[in-house]
């Protein structure tokens, strides 16, 4: 890998690939595109998938290679649709650049539409009717994380490209590079508690391993989990100790007082309980009602309820899995 000079910069900036050839997935959706750029035959894109996991980086390097440093500033747009959504920019600034031509280079401009999916609909009506336009002219890359929102007149334009979640094993030989460049101390509890919390997002790996090394100066796993104010694995064993043996009052005050203490959110909590769940041999209409509960409050969580409210939700979901063990006398409920 080329040697990296910028030393300011955030991690997960200073160490972004800037070739094709650097990047670590994706192999098909790699290798299609060359072959787009070595026959001259770039369509419209579409990428889309879960954050961090390479589309901005895909077509920056694919612009690198069709456009020279001195040729970048004037043959590629870049937008971040996140600021400019409305109808506005996509008439103003958009619709400028791409009547535009270049006497300097032969061939297309490119637009790059990052986080599209924050557009309103009108302006995407405008940008369809810019893109028939000004295909002679012109290249659009559209990225998004949610298909969905893009409305299908704009997808039926575009070859689209799926960008999945990275695996730990695509993500380990980055993270080993950076750890190795910027002389970071990390435990292999560290390494495996950050691709935990990953989930496939490269950008999310970077960034907790910077915060937490410029927190706690060692990258350990508790130290992950607390630098991004995450349940450590002891808080959650402890939690369902409470929840399957305590009365209905203590567990409620102990998992309060254990939120003030760490600061922890419900969200994660119920997150990391619902995994725990899974490993428990309970039952199974026992474990499909609580999972039921769990969920529902889940998603009572998501639309704004009171989280205290909740929390008795949450304690009073695991009283049927009480019930079960009183014969035994193995549980203790008020």
């Amino acid at each position: 890998m080329a040697k990296v000079e910028r030393v300011n910069l955030p991690w997960v900036e200073k160490y972004r690939p800037t070739d094709l050839e650097e990047l670590v997935s994706h192999e098909d959706i790699i290798r299609t595109i060359k072959k787009f750029i070595k026959d001259d035959q770039v369509p419209h894109l579409l990428f889309y998938g879960p954050p961090g996991t390479g589309k901005t980086t895909t077509i920056l390097a694919c612009a690198r290679q069709l456009y020279s440093p001195k040729q970048f500033s004037s043959m590629v747009l870049e937008l971040n649709a996140s600021d400019d959504r409305g109808i506005g920019i996509v008439r103003g600034q958009i619709l400028t650049f791409a009547s535009t031509r270049t006497i300097f280079k032969s061939g297309f401009k490119l637009i790059i539409l990052d986080e599209a999916d924050a557009m309103t609909m009108d302006a995407q009506n405008a940008l369809r009717r810019i893109i028939e336009k000004y295909t002679e002219n012109i290249r659009f890359c559209i990225i998004c994380n949610y298909l969905s929102k893009i409305i299908p007149a704009l997808q039926s334009r575009c070859t689209r490209f799926r960008f999945a979640p990275l695996s730990p094993e695509q993500i380990l030989p980055r993270l080993e590079y950076v750890i190795e460049q910027e002389k970071v101390l990390v435990t292999d509890d560290g390494k495996q508690a950050l691709l935990t919390l990953a989930n496939g997002d490269m950008r999310k790996v970077l960034n907790v391993l910077q915060s937490t090394w410029l927190a706690f100066k060692n990258v350990t796993g508790d130290n992950v989990y607390t630098c991004v104010g995450h349940p450590l694995k002891s808080d959650i064993e402890n939690i369902i100790k409470w929840l399957l043996n305590e009365s209905f009052k203590d567990t409620v005050n102990n998992i309060k007082q254990l939120q003030t203490l760490k600061g922890l959110a419900l969200p994660d909590i119920l997150t990391e309980v619902h995994h725990y769940v899974h490993r428990i041999e309970f039952p199974y209409n026992v474990l499909i009602n609580v999972l039921d509960k769990m969920a529902s409050i889940e998603h009572r969580l998501s639309v704004g309820a009171d989280e205290p409210i909740q929390l008795t939700a949450l304690v009073s979901a695991f009283q049927c899995v009480k019930d079960i063990s009183l014969p035994n006398g193995s549980s203790t409920v008020e």
